[in-house]
């Protein structure tokens, strides 16, 4: 480093040369070096010494200033003060503009106190550097005391009060400074309509940004470009693709921003053809390597190319800062592409580019995807150590590793340690206890989550709406439905899909009918949860009507929609049309049949008594049966007592699974049913040895907010000596009416009377007695069991909704049930 000054020498020779001879040559001095060395040594044969006055030191600070040196500055203005601050206003604006482009505001703002006199250039500059250090309320105080201290209202103040505006979020107020710029008449020059362009872009109003433009006497490169990205940035593709087409005949060359703007527009009309035009273009003029064209190509091949596009363009990339590693980390973890995201993320690290905030929560994303919540520790671990663990997005997405990957609780404690939650982090932790099982805990974090005032989003909604489905707690169901309607978002698809699955899955079929029609946009999901819908309710006719209406609609079936279907048909015993749809499946719509849609075949074959044409297709499938292929043929041989084949596919399912307690107690009642007492204790022996317990029948009923619990036989419940009486008064009633007990459910080796006393305490009846007792007149009752509802408890619920004139709602672990007036929904076929 050269060293900068010796004052005694400089002083001594200061009568050699005229200040003005000094200056002049400075500022045509070619090499800098040569001219710090010329002027700041003794030995300098151009000037032995001389006296600089402010001229001379305001042409070196200049030097300083092009050749980016605020070291040599500084030493500089440390001289000036030295001899006694000789600076004049101009020279000081450089030596204050050189502190804030170095970021040193501290300085900047001190030399700006300090000045004598000052003017609009002062101002402006340590304006600047208020809004590079993010300071501006600190900005905005400064450019009001220049208006307040009477200096000149130019272009650069304007263009800066409005960049301050910006950055605020503030820009909606740009029209009351638009107001003192037209008075001045300078709403047509083009540094300061770019910026009017810019504040009405970030406040959506294209038409005042287009008056704006049109209004610019003498447009260049950077105004044409702001009204492109003015478009772009607003969903104007149409309109930014034909200025984009106007600038090119006026003879501008596009720059990286202007690119990256039609690019944007390219991928809003899904143009692609036209897109690689514009790439081809950016080729030509070498601007594909810049990183804001980089990243609009990658954006564009991500969405309409292929992955090999995509990469090649990555790779191409001289400077792959953070932003392009973040894009394409992200692109990748949205897109089912986890496994790459975190290879891309691992070669980042070994490239030495840091990762953002943005990075952390794209490939602790795709951690959660994949469930490897060792690696997500070790990301946590980094995360801590470069403390981004404060950043929102960062903390959500950590929460969602662990609540995705079991660590419920590690997910919760970070929950209650974080101080700024956001609707993301509520909704984190609320789909994490759904995801983990813990539906009452989800729900009273929604509760928690409105009294603390925070508002619910879409994914709320449907997260909780899901959890009272999976409960089938209707009453809950409706309170959301009615905050849905509260806050607006009936309307919205995602929270319109919830809707339908929770009023189907709670035995309002005809409310979730209600909520489908009334969507203004429907996707597939919302197809496919109405046609499962009725699939569930025993409505097969009802569920391939909508099935024909989406196909006419021009809704693309998909996998999970032939689930629908087919399941459909089995619930209906539609044996043709189940048959017609497995094959046009494959044929008109090229999808190859999963499991799901083999085991509701064996199922519809079985259940109509095509035992052999079942064992077929299995005998068919392509890859090895499941167990769930296995047991919809066991419940088939129940049905249809066919004791050898049940006992093979018994076989079949243990040998999988050998602790299934659902098969043990199949067997034992395909054995029973042919009264095989032998064969039932033998099962029960091997259950025992095993430790397999069989699961008791079970029923639930709801009823204000509280679900109440009823087992076989059980007589625990506080008031059982009122459903007591209320089922013996009905028993009287059905036996008068023609009832008459169906003992072959009873599977133990009892006599008839104690039979028909076990059918009276089954658990349905007893939630049927509960719900007499404290629902109103005329309510329907709504009774979910864990077991297939047996074939007398069947009869009797016909029986009684027609003696009582009550609708009776009952959801068994097959389907739902719909009693009224002495006929079921299910037509007797389940």
């Amino acid at each position: 480093m050269i060293r900068l000054f010796r004052p005694r020498t400089l002083h001594s020779y200061s009568n050699f040369v005229t200040h003005h001879k000094i200056t002049t040559w400075i500022c045509s001095t070619q090499c800098w070096f040569s001219a710090q060395a010329a002027i700041l040594t003794p030995t300098s044969m151009e000037f032995p010494s001389a006296e600089f006055d402010s001229h001379a030191y305001g042409a070196l600070l200049r030097r300083c200033i092009q050749n980016d040196d605020p070291i040599t500055a500084m030493g500089l203005h440390c001289e000036i003060i030295k001899r006694g601050n000789c600076l004049d206003l101009f020279a000081t604006n450089i030596l204050m503009d050189m502190y804030v482009k170095a970021g040193l505001l501290s300085d900047a703002s001190k030399l700006f106190d300090e000045m004598p006199e000052r003017n609009t250039v002062s101002f402006v500059t340590v304006s600047q550097g208020y809004v590079q250090s993010q300071q501006f309320v600190e900005a905005v105080g400064i450019l009001s005391r220049l208006h307040r201290e009477g200096h000149e209202l130019n272009e650069f103040v304007f263009t800066s009060i409005l960049k301050v505006l910006v950055s605020m979020g503030w820009a909606e107020f740009g029209w009351t400074i638009h107001g003192c710029i037209y008075k001045l008449g300078l709403d047509s020059n083009a540094f300061v309509g770019t910026a009017l362009i810019d504040a009405y872009s970030v406040c959506g109003s294209t038409d005042s940004a287009r008056e704006i433009f049109d209004g610019i006497a003498c447009k260049d490169m950077v105004t044409w470009t702001g009204m492109v990205a003015c478009y772009s940035e607003n969903n104007c593709f149409e309109e930014a693709m034909e200025l984009f087409s106007r600038m090119r005949m006026a003879g501008f060359e596009p720059n990286n921003f202007t690119f990256s703007g039609v690019l944007k527009a390219c991928l809003g009309l899904e143009a692609f053809d036209v897109a690689k035009g514009v790439h081809g273009c950016a080729l030509k003029t070498n601007y594909e390597q810049d990183i804001y064209v980089g990243v609009g190509l990658l954006e564009l091949y991500t969405e309409y190319g292929d992955i090999g596009d995509v990469k090649k363009i990555f790779e191409e990339m001289p400077k792959k800062d953070v932003i392009a590693w973040s894009f394409m980390i992200s692109r990748f973890a949205q897109n089912d592409q986890s496994e790459e995201a975190l290879k891309l993320f691992s070669k980042m690290r070994q490239a030495f580019v840091a990762p953002n905030q943005f990075t952390f929560a794209s490939a602790l994303q795709a951690c959660a995807t994949t469930g490897d919540v060792e690696l997500g520790k070790q990301i946590h671990g980094l995360v801590l150590k470069v403390g981004l663990d404060s950043d929102i997005f960062v903390s959500n997405a950590l929460m969602g590793v662990y609540a995705k990957c079991g660590r419920i609780k590690d997910a919760a404690k970070l929950f209650e340690d974080y101080q700024h939650k956001n609707e993301v982090t509520w909704n984190t932790m609320i789909v994490g206890y759904i995801h983990f099982g813990d539906i009452e805990k989800a729900l009273n974090l929604f509760f928690k989550m409105l009294e603390n005032c925070i508002e619910a989003t879409e994914v709320t909604y449907s997260s909780v709406l899901h959890a009272a489905a999976g409960l089938a707690t209707l009453e809950l169901g409706i309170q959301i439905h009615s905050l849905t309607v509260k806050n607006s978002y009936e309307e919205n698809t995602v929270v319109g899909n919830a809707l339908i699955d929770m009023y189907a899955k709670c035995g309002r079929i005809k409310d979730a009918r209600l909520v489908f029609d009334m969507m203004n946009e429907r996707d597939g999901v919302s197809w496919n949860a109405m046609i499962s819908g009725y699939s569930m309710h025993g409505l097969g006719v009802e569920a391939l009507k909508i099935f024909q209406m989406m196909q006419e609609r021009g809704c693309k079936p998909t996998t999970v929609t032939f689930v629908g279907v087919l399941s459909a048909c089995g619930n209906s015993g539609l044996l043709d049309q189940g048959q017609a749809y497995f094959q046009s499946m494959v044929q008109d719509y090229g999808i190859e049949p999963c499991l799901e849609h083999y085991c509701c075949m064996v199922w519809l074959l079985g259940r109509l008594g095509h035992l052999d044409k079942a064992v077929k297709l299995i005998e068919d499938i392509p890859c090895k049966p499941s167990v769930m292929l296995w047991r919809a043929l066991l419940g088939a041989c129940v049905i249809h007592k066919n004791v050898e084949l049940g006992r093979i596919s018994a076989q079949r399912i243990l040998e999988m699974e050998p602790q299934d307690e659902s098969t043990h107690v199949l067997l034992s009642n395909i054995y029973a049913t042919e009264r095989s007492w032998k064969d039932v204790r033998s099962i029960r022996k091997s259950m025992k040895s095993k430790g397999v317990k069989k699961e008791p029948g079970l029923s639930w009923i709801e009823n204000q907010g509280t679900v109440h619990s009823f087992a076989v036989g059980d007589g625990s419940h506080p008031e059982m000596r009122v459903i007591k009486g209320i089922l013996e008064c009905l028993r009287i009633r059905t036996r008068k009416s023609g009832y008459v007990p169906n003992y072959s459910p009873v599977l133990i080796d009892i006599e008839d009377d104690e039979k028909e006393r076990h059918l009276w305490v089954h658990s349905e009846r007893l939630a049927l007695g509960f719900g007499l007792f404290r629902t109103p007149p005329g309510s329907d009752i709504r009774i979910i069991k864990n077991l297939r509802i047996c074939v007398d408890c069947h009869a009797t619920m016909k029986l009684i909704s027609k003696i009582l004139q009550r609708d009776i709602v009952i959801r068994d672990m097959n389907r739902f049930h719909h009693f009224q007036d002495g006929i079921c929904s299910c037509g007797d076929y389940w």
